[in-house]
């Protein structure tokens, strides 16, 4: 069974049955070659939600339920083309540059001269050959492009050390475009994430601190580095950002990224939003050079079985106290038609409900409180969620590269919601989860002989076994109670006294807090007299008399 790797290793060489692989310690010091239904155990992730942590206060279920946005990854369909291409990527790629067959020897004096001559096309051994090959990942912001990325790369140590070569191998590395960016930026942002990976600081203040080095000096300094950890797959994400004009064109920039992967011998993925094609399409020669092992392209989900297996999964992943143990169809097709699908916002839609829920005191998901969450916290992806609706490829790529900084804001504003609304004494906090005013009289003449924690509970539960009596009628028996905690049940009144008929009363402003099943809990989730019966209805609360006449009949 596969599992997530370290960061660091030393190589351990593992016999591989493929001919091509065979004694080439690039490869055979990697992880063994799994199928991605055998790495689905490692993929999954181990986040859950426990019976125990859903009892916490809210700034710790706050803290649980946000850990869903990083922590939470369910693999698709989709995952499997991308975990196919990266194993064929890197191990293809070694296979030109084998430390036994002098082949990476070969290409590291290739690096070199051209360092020295600042020539990308330099070369010293012609009988040097690449198999690298490219890939272009597109999708729309939010698809979940970067995170699986990020899952299927751990399936592999990032460095592997073979001390027999003294060679510390990056099996991968990824760098981001900054916005407006250039060719020169991102060989600095190679030259840092190498050093991160390595642990050092070297490369970084070799070339990015020396402003006076040309582009060409860098990039042949870029692929050197490269070549001489044995780099085995570059992955550039953000693409989009690149850009044209500080680049030199699209056409430059292609010639860039044809020659790391045709020259030097290294696997480059592209990964952008649909704002990348015009790099790609502006020539189409550079086009077909560049697009090695092809595109793919991952639209937002279809609401069919991935979707509803997906958010079975998410919705297991509850830190509230009167959750609904099963996802209702309405929820489920809310959820897909406010989020369409994409990833990150089905995501962040759904912690954003659960912090909402918490700080509100609803303790449940239902689809009031989504569209208020929807209307309220993802305002500023409203535009690329409408574009979608509409289905024009115009209107997407519009909106494609559209950022959710603002929700991300947002979560942090409802943390913080949360944290204001439990930042209380014990005793506070207790006297909040009571409902009526004779609830907290009860609480009042007995908080300071109990624990609180264990005092509001029994409160509760002795209100709700006895409906009809008075908090004067009922003090005693919740004190026996405490008094005696081996008790399953109050005892009950030898002389008990005849019902008043008052009943427990809860002010309409906290509906919203009562069970699923109540009535007036049903009533504060609607906003108007006209969809009253038919919430009523759809909770099964109304006899249908037709149904039932037919049955008889």
């Amino acid at each position: 069974m596969s599992t997530q790797q370290s960061n660091r290793v030393t190589a351990v060489y593992r016999t591989t049955t493929l001919l091509a692989y065979q004694g080439n310690p690039l490869i055979e010091a990697l992880p063994p070659l799994n199928s991605f239904i055998e790495d689905l155990s490692a993929l999954r992730g181990s986040l859950k939600c426990t019976p125990e942590e859903i009892h916490l206060n809210g700034v710790e279920r706050a803290h649980s339920i946000c850990r869903v946005i990083d922590d939470f990854f369910q693999p698709l369909s989709q995952h499997i083309q991308l975990h196919e291409r990266i194993s064929l990527m890197i191990r293809g790629g070694y296979v030109g540059r084998n430390p036994d067959t002098g082949d990476w020897a070969r290409h590291i004096q290739n690096g070199y001269e051209r360092v020295l001559s600042g020539d990308l096309k330099a070369i010293k051994f012609t009988e040097v050959n690449s198999t690298a090959q490219s890939m272009t990942l597109i999708g729309c912001s939010g698809n979940g492009k970067t995170t699986a990325m990020k899952q299927l790369l751990s399936l592999y140590p990032q460095v592997i050390y073979h001390p027999n070569m003294n060679l510390e191998q990056v099996v991968y590395l990824k760098i981001d475009c900054s916005h407006d960016g250039s060719l020169k930026e991102i060989c600095q942002n190679f030259f840092r994430a190498m050093d991160r990976a390595l642990e050092t600081s070297n490369y970084e203040k070799q070339y990015s601190m020396r402003k006076r080095l040309s582009i060409e000096t860098l990039l042949a300094a870029m692929a050197q580095v490269a070549n001489a950890h044995a780099l085995g797959v570059l992955i550039i994400d953000e693409i989009q950002h690149l850009s044209r004009s500080r680049s030199g064109g699209s056409e430059k920039m292609l010639n860039f990224f044809v020659t790391l992967v045709n020259t030097i011998g290294l696997p480059v993925i592209l990964v952008g939003t649909p704002r990348a094609r015009k790099i790609f399409e502006a020539d189409m020669r550079s086009a077909r050079r560049g697009s090695g092992l092809g595109a793919l392209f991952w639209d937002p989900m279809d609401e069919g079985r991935e979707w509803k297996a997906l958010t079975d999964k998410l919705w297991s992943l509850q830190w509230l106290q009167k959750r609904d143990e099963v996802l209702s169809g309405e929820i489920r097709a809310l959820w897909y038609d406010l989020s369409q699908g994409v990833l990150d916002i089905v995501v962040k839609l759904f912690v954003l409900c659960q912090l909402r829920a918490i700080a509100t005191k609803v303790e449940r998901i239902t689809p009031k409180l989504m569209k208020q969450v929807y209307e309220d916290e993802l305002r500023p992806v409203h535009p690329m969620l409408a574009a979608l609706r509409s289905d024009d490829p115009e209107e997407i790529i519009k909106f494609s590269d559209l950022k959710l900084s603002d929700t991300d804001k947002r979560l942090l504003e409802l943390q913080q919601r949360v944290a204001l609304s439990t930042q209380q004494t014990p005793e506070e906090f207790a006297y909040q989860q009571l409902r009526t005013d004779e609830e907290r009289r009860v609480y009042m003449a007995l908080k300071d002989d109990f624990n609180s924690k264990l005092l509001a509970p029994i409160i509760r539960q002795i209100f709700d076994q006895n409906p009809s009596l008075t908090w004067i009628r009922l003090l005693p028996l919740v004190h026996e109670y405490l008094n005696n905690p081996e008790l399953s049940k109050p005892k009950d009144n030898p002389k008990k006294p005849k019902s008043t008929g008052r009943k427990a009363s809860v002010k309409q402003t906290e509906w919203h807090t009562l069970d699923s099943d109540d009535l007036r809990f049903i009533y504060s989730q609607t906003d108007s007299n006209s969809e009253i019966y038919p919430a009523i209805s759809k909770s099964g609360l109304v006899l249908n008399i037709q149904s039932l006449l037919e049955e008889a009949s």
